[in-house]
């Protein structure tokens, strides 16, 4: 049986990227490719020594998960862009790996001097200037819920979310806008939404006889997913993204 090894040194020491494990075994299949064939062209074309069958296998499995080194020559031996290979990617790099992009091309496609983009990669914080955030968002096709990841502002907005949807939501949108790139009536129709959902979620919990405890329970499971909730609420009708 092939053991799972890699070496103890590595020169990728960024987190791995979110692995779509299905994709990669359902493209596998497609070409009429074993874990074996997969590993021996790993090795013998990508330099990646320490690849076994049993190390493939563990990523089809989510048992283990690629680095951002082996995805991009698991996509070249998959034929597909590394991309293909990324689920929902949430960091910079991890969307700038999932478009098949070098650093070099993000840099010089906003305007930045490449140590000054990879400090950015490195921090998990975009700061660029707004005409560089449009270049970016061009760039890398970020979604708003997307831009706000990058920038580092999702926990800042979970925070705001949360005291629309248990108070006054209202006296909220202001804040809400300041943070996220969409327009006003989007903003309102989902904090609305939240709000009479939470609202609706914690009176049904009491009348079912719960208690206040449950009510609690309930309150909180549907917070901890606000902002999962916000972005549905927000697309649910049509709207604009600021520019």
């Amino acid at each position: 049986m092939w053991a799972v090894h890699r070496p103890s040194a590595r020169t990728d020491h960024l987190p791995p990227p979110p692995f779509n494990a299905p994709a990669a075994r359902r493209l596998r299949t497609a070409l009429g490719l074993g874990p074996d064939h997969v590993a021996h062209t790993l090795r013998a074309s990508y330099g990646l020594p320490y690849v076994t069958p049993g190390l493939v296998t563990a990523w089809e499995r989510g048992t283990a998960g690629p680095s951002h080194t082996e995805l991009t020559a698991l996509a070249g031996v998959l034929w597909c862009s590394p991309g293909e290979l990324i689920g929902r990617p949430r960091t910079l790099r991890e969307h700038r790996v999932a478009r098949g992009l070098a650093p070099e091309d993000v840099a010089r496609a906003v305007g930045q001097e490449i140590h000054a983009y990879l400090r950015m990669e490195e921090t998990g914080r975009w700061r660029g200037t707004e005409r560089q955030s449009a270049a970016l968002t061009r760039l890398l096709s970020l979604s708003p819920a997307d831009i706000v990841t990058v920038t580092g502002r999702e926990e800042a907005l979970a925070e705001l979310l949360r005291s629309a949807a248990t108070t006054r939501w209202q006296a909220y949108v202001r804040p809400v806008r300041k943070v996220v790139p969409l327009e006003r009536r989007p903003v309102e129709e989902a904090l609305h939404r939240l709000h009479r959902d939470y609202q609706g979620r914690m009176a049904a919990t009491l009348s079912w006889g719960g208690g206040h405890g449950d009510a609690g329970e309930g309150g909180r499971e549907f917070l901890d997913r606000i902002v999962e909730h916000f972005w549905t609420a927000a697309t649910r009708s049509p709207r604009r993204s600021r520019p």
